[in-house]
């Protein structure tokens, strides 16, 4: 009997948890992913690697759902058990409600491991394999680098303005700045193209400019001018200036565990000043010490079993338990960011949840030692 009100309650929380979690991490992605267009529109890369950039990202909102969607599932679960007066049928049966936190429990270890699986493995090797997406894509969409009256600076060294651009796609007054030696083909050193008037083929590969001029360094300094009637410029391969290096968050767990213990300073990310000492920290603890706030959060809305209808603030207790959960939650992702100051901070941030646990459990024992149920 008491397994299968076990595999209830699992299986009725597990049902809410499922659903919250997939409808909040597709309402959280998809605002996300329009942010993302910006690859597109500003830095010119390919609606496939838009596509693939996008979807690698889900583990990141994942992993920041996970938390809030096991404390929304668990509070819409006890408020279902106790509304259609099931809670009834299972202290009847002889349940203790200690038996059913105990239960709860254990979901949220279950939760926690998932938390940590995601948090350790499957983000920062997703995040990355994004990162090198966008490191190994080449600029596929020219258009964008041709808007009107702005300065486009979507490829490092390299710098596009276009006065208008006609109904018939023919760009007026182009100005090209090539700084960086983008354009290989027209200078070894930097130069500066002006031209009356350009075109796109219909590959998207190349532009044409008709009536313009290259000016150029040469070797001694001074600068060479050469008119044209007509050039082409060869825009295939170029990339974009967008992050190609990982970012901190991109990084192995492995590799930020090797950085604290070896203090490589060969590895990514690993510099040993003091600012990045302290992000490889909080790193860390971002992966490592928030799943544990999860359990914590657990104990919160098992006090929802305390509840009593006679009670005048009955209807709202399901309300004040999420806001008490949501805000460790918050606490616990405010003050990971002063967890990596030093190692004392670190530890403080580990010692919270493993003090608010023992607290939590005993003062609920305590409250359902005097109720007459076995």
């Amino acid at each position: 009997m008491k397994n299968t009100i076990y595999k209830y309650i699992f299986y009725e929380y597990l049902r809410y948890f499922l659903v919250a979690l997939f409808s909040l991490t597709i309402i959280v992605w998809t605002i996300q992913s329009v942010n993302f267009l910006d690859l597109v529109t500003e830095d010119g890369h390919a609606f496939r690697t838009y596509f693939s950039y996008s979807i690698l990202t889900l583990s990141k909102v994942l992993t920041k759902l996970i938390p809030f969607c096991f404390m929304l599932a668990l509070i819409l679960t006890l408020t279902k058990l106790e509304k259609d007066n099931e809670t009834i049928i299972i202290w009847t049966a002889g349940l203790n409600k200690i038996f059913i936190v105990n239960l709860i429990l254990r979901i949220s270890l279950l939760i926690m491991l998932v938390q940590l699986f995601f948090t350790t493995i499957v983000n920062p090797t997703s995040l990355n394999f994004s990162r090198n997406i966008i490191k190994n894509s080449q600029l596929q969409f020219i258009p964008s680098l041709m808007k009107e009256k702005q300065f486009n600076d979507a490829v490092e060294g390299l710098t596009i303005f276009v006065e208008e651009k006609d109904r018939n796609d023919i760009f007026k007054n182009v100005f090209i700045r090539d700084e960086g030696k983008v354009l290989s083909k027209i200078a070894t050193e930097s130069s500066t193209i002006f031209a009356k008037s350009g075109r796109i083929t219909k590959d998207e590969k190349k532009l044409i400019l008709y009536n313009g001029n290259i000016q150029k360094l040469n070797e001694g300094g001074e600068v060479d001018i050469v008119k044209f009637d007509k050039t082409t410029l060869n825009l295939e391969g170029i990339s974009t200036k967008s992050i190609s290096e990982p970012k901190i968050q991109e990084t192995s767990t492995l590799e930020i565990v090797d950085c604290i213990i070896s203090k490589n300073i060969n590895l990514h990310n690993c510099d040993q000043n003091k600012k990045s000492k302290m992000d490889i920290k909080i790193e860390f603890n971002k992966r490592f010490g928030m799943p544990f706030f999860i359990p914590v959060v657990a104990l919160i809305c098992s006090f929802l079993l305390t509840s009593r209808k006679d009670k005048k603030i009955y209807s709202y207790n399901k309300y004040i338990y999420f806001f008490i959960g949501f805000a460790v939650l918050v606490m616990s992702e405010i003050l990971v960011r002063f967890s990596g100051i030093s190692w004392n901070h670190t530890g403080l941030y580990y010692s919270l949840p493993f003090l608010l646990l023992p607290i939590f459990y005993f003062t609920l024992i305590r409250k359902f030692k005097y109720e007459n149920l076995k």
